[in-house]
Parts: C-alpha cells; structure tokens; sequence
C-alpha cells in the first residue's frame, strides 16, 4: 500500500508545515469590538494542540466597512498586541499561524459597516437586507492598497500566511461574478475586466508578503452555485489568472452566500436554530416562514467538491489545497493521493479540535464524529461557532430540529 502524504512536511512558500492539514478559515464569532478575544485565542491553541499543520483565523475585514458582523476581526494596527498573543500560543503548540483577509462587500448592513454596503455594482440585498451602491473608482484603487496594508499588519501580529478571500460571493467574488458585476467601465462586462480588481488587490497582498516572507494562499470558487453565476470554464480562467500571478496555493471552494450558501458548506440548515438567536423581530419570523424556500438544503457527501476540483488539478502546476466534505482519514489520502498538497478542515475541527490527532492514532478507520446538521452554521451568525454536542442548554425546539435532521 502506497504511504499516506498526510503526515509528511510540506513547504508552502518560505513556511513549513508539520504535516499536510489546515483548519480552513470558517467563521468564529468570538470577537468583541471587532478585536480578538481570550475564547478566540483558546480554540485556535485547542486546535493547534490537536495536530493540525496550521489554523486560519476567518474572515478578518481589510477596512471597517467590509464586516459583515459585530463579532468578527477587523484587522487594524491597534489590535496587533492581542493578536500576537494569539499566534504566539499557537505557535508554541507546533502549527503555524494564518489569516484570512477579505471584504464583505454588499454582505452586510449600514449598522455593521457605519456606511450604505458597497460592491461592485448598485443593488439590494435580500439577506441583510439593504441596499448597496457601486465604488467609485477611487475606492477601488484604495481598497487595493487595503488588501496590502492588512499584509503588513498580519505580518506584525506573527501570522506566517495571508490567505485572500476571493469566493463565497465576498467582495472580490462580487466583481468577478456577472450575478454581482454589472458594471460598464474598465472593473466590468468581459471576465479580463471583472478580473481586474482581483489582480490589483493580489499585486499588493504579493508585494506585501513578499517583502515581510508571509506565504499567500487564495481561496477562489469553482463554480458560484446558480445559474447566472460563474461556472468552471470562467474559474478556470480565473485561476489560471491566479497562477500567473504566482501565489503559493490556491484553495479550491464554490458557492455564494447571497445566493446559493448551502453549496459552500451542504447538508441541513436548521432554520429554527438560526432564528432562535436572532434579536430582530421581522427577520427572525420572515427566516422561520420562508427560509427553506431562500436557504435549500443540499445533500451532504464526503469529498463533495473533488469531482470540480480535479479539474483544476489537471488545469494547473500551482499547489492547490482541497476543502470539501473530508471527514475520514480514507478520504483526505485519496484526495492527497489525487494530486493535491494540502487539505482544509472546519466542521470536524468544531465537533473536535484534536481530530488531526486522533487521525495519527487510529489510521485509515479513522472518522469525524460531526453529523453535518450545520448546527454550528446557524448559531455562529448570532452567537458563536459551536457544535451542539458541546451545548448542555439547547430549547427543546432546537433539540427537535436537529433529531429530525
């Protein structure tokens, strides 16, 4: 039987990596004021403690009006003391550190980002909801420069990578998407143009990184989910683009939480359990009534992405790390075995931090004990990510949605 990769070094840019795992940057809510807290810093060390090769902080907005919710990171200067606590801890457990940068775009809400929601172009937003207007050239240039300043604030908090948000309907997925992009100057209509944004904020996140030795991963869909969204042969082209432009890895995903959320993660979403938490009235009942028919379910299977991702795979030389649906030790070594250098984990990594380790000990029988009814999902827009098999107090409303799930 041909050796597993999974344990092996590998060398991701100037980094290495202790073995070919990485906590993919889903989602916390454990941030106050917007500032990394102690409940952050204790789930990135369990999961450094537990084997992975290295943990993502999610989705740190590049400028304050790119988060999409009260209790996510902004990453700023003033921030950086309590940050470097973070990766100073995770390091010292063995895995190395990264952190997910991005904008929000039109996903969020004038309250959350102290301004009408911008995008690529004007709009409204069924989800936050509200109305978003189109940047202004101006804008486009300086958020750039954002994305390169945010680098240079990661590499003073002790981060040993960056990783560039350009999917899920974010941001940078916004003006790549026709769905979002309906622009009619140099930043729309053909994909050379919609592309244009994300070259400019990947040539200074490029410039940046290289010049403090921080390793670049992007992570970029496959497909949009929907019809009218990008499909493989425009995210092809997008991630030959991306090639050229010579990051260290690309993280291959799908899906857009404007339109198609459940593509990105699959299985259940258990509407009552995301509606339980939520404080504003009429969004709570308009979810409960309608929110199977604007969040359907889509059946979960391991390696769910693999089948696109092989596409890619023979497309292009560049690394590429694999996220989507691993939950065994079998299917990250068939993955690893396929041709790809790295493997992303969140949900598993939720239900138990030590997963990578329990991979180690128990070989190829090894599986997550995660059920994939997306509990953690609907609970970390509101509160933060939890599995429901670590929480003693769930309404009895709740413990029947997940039953029939």
């Amino acid at each position: 039987m041909k050796e597993s990769k999974l344990f092996t070094p590998y060398k991701l840019g100037n980094l290495t990596l202790r073995n070919r795992t990485i906590r993919s940057a889903a989602f916390e809510s454990m941030c106050a004021d917007n500032a990394p807290t102690q409940q952050l810093k204790d789930y990135h060390v369990s999961v450094a403690r537990g084997g992975i090769g290295m943990t993502t902080v999610a989705y740190a907005s590049v400028t304050r009006n790119g988060l999409s919710f009260t209790r996510q990171l902004w990453l700023r200067p003033e921030i950086v003391p309590q940050l470097r606590e973070l990766t100073d801890a995770i390091h010292a457990e063995g895995a190395a550190a990264s952190i997910q940068i991005g904008h929000c775009g039109n996903m969020t809400h004038i309250s959350t980002a102290g301004q009408i929601p911008i995008s690529a172009s004007t709009g409204f937003n069924l989800y936050s909801p509200t109305i978003h207007r189109a940047m202004k050239p101006s804008e486009i240039e300086q958020m750039a420069r954002d994305y390169g300043k945010a680098v240079h604030t990661a590499a003073d908090a002790g981060f040993d990578a960056v990783e560039v948000h350009a999917g899920h309907g974010y941001l940078i997925s916004q003006f790549l998407s026709p769905y979002t992009n309906r622009r009619r100057d140099q930043y729309g209509g053909s994909l050379s143009n919609r592309m244009r944004f994300m070259r400019m904020c990947m040539e200074e996140v490029l410039e940046a990184a290289r010049r403090r030795g921080l390793a670049v991963l992007v992570k970029t869909n496959m497909r949009d989910g929907f019809k009218g969204g990008i499909e493989i042969d425009e995210a092809l082209e997008i991630a030959r683009e991306l090639e050229r432009l010579s990051p260290d890895a690309l993280v291959l995903s799908g899906g857009f939480v404007s339109k198609a959320p459940m593509y990105v993660m699959r299985g259940a979403m258990p509407v009552r359990a995301m509606t339980h938490y939520m404080t504003c009235w009429w969004l709570k009942y308009g979810v409960r009534m309608a929110g199977r028919l604007m969040i359907p379910a889509i059946p979960f299977r391991e390696c769910y992405f693999l089948e696109d991702a092989l596409k890619f795979r023979e497309a292009l030389k560049m690394p590429l790390v694999y996220v989507g649906g691993l939950v065994s030790r079998e299917g990250i070594d068939r993955v690893l075995e396929s041709g790809f250098e790295l493997v992303q984990m969140a949900r598993c990594l939720v239900n138990e931090p030590d997963f990578v380790n329990r991979l180690a000990r128990e070989g190829a029988d090894c599986r997550s004990r995660c059920d994939h009814k997306n509990y953690c999902i609907a609970r970390m827009y509101s509160i933060d990510m939890k599995c429901h098999k670590h929480c003693d107090d769930l309404p009895k409303s709740i413990v029947r949605e997940l039953e029939r799930l």
